[in-house]
């Protein structure tokens, strides 16, 4: 109910993936009269799926602390409670990014281990599957060498259950590919994940830079949230800017609309293949739940391609699989043996 474009595209989405694949199946959460009406005009759809009444709306302007608050009975807080329950395997929302978090840390919890839950994207690349995974981009904006070994082990548990990435190739994103280099956080991690990737089954490729990011060399990129999230920004501004040139480039003169109608082909592949709503979906990492966050702009478009990975990843069992790899992997924070030692408790 929160995102920009209403119920109305949330339906529209959800329909596309009803007739992609028949297996899936609905709760939604918002008002009854409105989201019954919306059902009611795609044919079938009203068969798969259940609709729960939440009259109250958390809407993008609201503070996270207020809606932790005063959040219940929102189309938010019911569609959480849905997956806490064990009703729904995976919550999909367009709404509020902050509101959506907080939400989700307070309801489902973190897993054990887990100090701050991430959030992953799907980046274009030059990768044979077409897509890298990019966490952080904006869950927290700090991130110290242990959360990043988290990132690190949450992302190659993305990549293996949402992209089929048998042996995940890993990537700490830093100013340079010198060892050398960067903060001390990022080369204290940067030890820490080499050391992990054997017993982890993954390959730590070292650091990586920002070019490096939709490139074939790596399939995830760990970095802390504030720095993926400008980049996360920066290139979706960028591919907009590129669209819009080559929109006007092509309209600049009668010979280049001539060109536009042969290249008519070649260029609705790139778009399809540039096309964020293809891509769309950032994945709440580190909770008891998995939780799939939509663009607030999402079309039916964006919706179903939300849904298709939410659906993957509820098939894969990812959820549980990515809480037994953090458990069996997440080595004791300094702090907490620091603390153990002056209690004098043993570990």
């Amino acid at each position: 109910m929160g995102g920009d474009r209403g119920p109305a595209a949330v339906v529209a989405g959800i329909a596309r993936s009803a007739d992609k694949n028949p297996d899936i199946r609905f709760i939604l959460h918002g008002p009854e009269d409105a989201l019954a009406k919306l059902v009611a005009k795609r044919r079938g759809l009203a068969d798969i799926c259940e609709i729960r009444d939440a009259p109250g709306v958390v809407t993008m302007g609201e503070k996270p602390s207020h809606v932790m608050r005063h959040g219940k009975g929102t189309s938010m807080w019911s569609a959480i409670e849905s997956v806490r329950d064990g009703d729904a395997t995976v919550c999909v929302s367009c709404g509020n990014t902050g509101a959506l978090m907080a939400l989700s840390m307070v309801r489902l919890r973190k897993v054990p281990g887990v100090n701050r839950p991430a959030i992953a994207c799907l980046w274009p690349s030059r990768s044979a599957h077409g897509f890298n995974v990019m966490l952080d981009v904006g869950a927290d904006i700090r991130a110290d060498e242990h959360d990043l070994l988290q990132y690190a082990l949450m992302g190659a548990s993305y990549a293996r259950n949402g992209l089929d990435i048998a042996r995940p190739r890993i990537g700490l994103l830093n100013v340079g590919t010198e060892e050398h280099k960067g903060r001390a956080e990022l080369k204290a991690a940067h030890d820490m994940i080499n050391e992990a990737a054997k017993q982890n089954d993954f390959e730590f490729v070292g650091f990586v830079e920002g070019g490096d990011i939709p490139s074939e060399k790596v399939d995830v990129i760990v970095t802390d949230g504030f720095t993926g999230n400008v980049a996360l920004k920066t290139a979706e501004g960028t591919a907009k800017l590129i669209s819009e040139l080559l929109r006007a480039a092509f309209k600049y003169s009668p010979l280049s609309r001539i060109a536009a109608l042969l290249a008519y082909t070649s260029l609705r592949r790139l778009s399809k293949r540039i096309d964020p709503r293809r891509v769309n979906g950032g994945v709440f990492l580190g909770l008891n739940g998995t939780v799939v966050k939509s663009h607030g702009s999402a079309d039916a478009t964006g919706v179903s391609a939300a849904v298709k990975l939410a659906f993957q990843l509820a098939q894969s069992g990812f959820t549980e699989r990515l809480a037994a790899r953090v458990a069996s992997s997440n080595p004791p924070r300094q702090d907490t043996i620091q603390y153990k030692a002056n209690s004098g408790k043993s570990e």
